[in-house]
């Protein structure tokens, strides 16, 4: 496990009695409420000191509900360092009453607009969309991008037509690990690393291997290479609890990064589980 602080740079937490995930039905293992308190039982021995909450797929209509939510969790459970909701970018400037609403919550550093599930291919560069980004350097705040591998070469164009906005790469790409999947991920990935605006989360990984039988050795290939591209200084750490669950135990995903970092100098181990996930989310 790690030796110094963990800032867990990618928490969900969800209550279905209180708030609608309508993704949920679909996902039996994960449909029921998972709270902050389980959360901590699940970190175990590992020494997290603070967290970012990042938005679970709420129901639009209860987004603003959802960060309303989060927020007072904090007040009891300081470790709570940051939020990054759900807003709608893709209305370009007519977002902006709502990233106001936001802006009552100081804990909120970023957005998150999942690009993943869109089924065009050019959601991340349509110009309504990319105008609502845009709209996010005037807060200060980051936007996380979520998409799966096919989508990473659209997600880059985005990047470079926001050049004065802070993005985060979520879940590395989600690259093709089940299959073995390296290019053009792997290509993608040095062109998204190029552009200095980006930081990128060592997260997701055992999700989109084998949730049954994944090695370490599935998974080295992709963080190293990850790592390769954005360096030390550029990359951070993410439990995506309880997504994670799906396929390893909390401590499980912990130990399996340890294993791939064996060797690194503790101040990069610092940079990676600590150190740049407050600097690139304000904590």
């Amino acid at each position: 496990m790690p030796s110094a602080p963990v800032i867990d740079a990618h928490v969900h937490v969800w209550d279905t009695r209180a708030l609608r995930y309508p993704w949920l039905k679909d996902v039996p293992l994960l449909n029921r409420p998972y709270l902050l308190s389980e959360y901590w039982q699940a970190v175990g021995k590992v020494p997290v000191e603070g967290i970012v909450f990042v938005q679970a797929e709420v129901d639009p209509a209860q987004a603003l509900d959802e960060a309303r939510w989060v927020s007072e969790l904090a007040k009891t459970d300081t470790r709570i360092r940051g939020i990054v909701p759900w807003a709608p970018l893709e209305k370009g400037a007519e977002a902006r009453p709502f990233l106001e609403a936001l802006r009552q919550l100081p804990l909120v550093k970023g957005i998150r607009r999942i690009i993943q599930f869109e089924p065009d291919s050019g959601f991340s560069v349509r110009p309504q969309f990319v105008e609502g980004v845009r709209l996010l350097a005037e807060l200060g705040w980051s936007f996380d991008i979520c998409v799966s591998h096919r989508q990473l070469e659209n997600a880059t164009t985005l990047v470079r037509r926001c050049p004065e906005v802070s993005f985060v790469l979520d879940h590395i790409a989600k690259p093709g690990i089940q299959m073995g999947l390296r290019e053009p991920w792997a290509e993608q990935m040095r062109q998204i690393a190029d552009l200095p605006n980006v930081v990128c989360k060592i997260s997701g990984l055992v999700t989109e291997a084998d949730h049954a039988a994944w090695r370490v050795e599935d998974l080295k290939p992709y963080a190293e290479h990850t790592i390769a591209c954005f360096g030390f200084d550029r990359v951070m750490f993410g439990g995506d609890w309880p997504v994670v669950t799906q396929a390893a135990e909390y401590t499980r995903w912990v130990g399996a990064l340890d294993s791939i970092l064996a060797g690194t100098p503790a101040r990069n181990l610092r940079k990676l589980y600590h150190d740049n996930a407050a600097r690139a989310y304000r904590l």
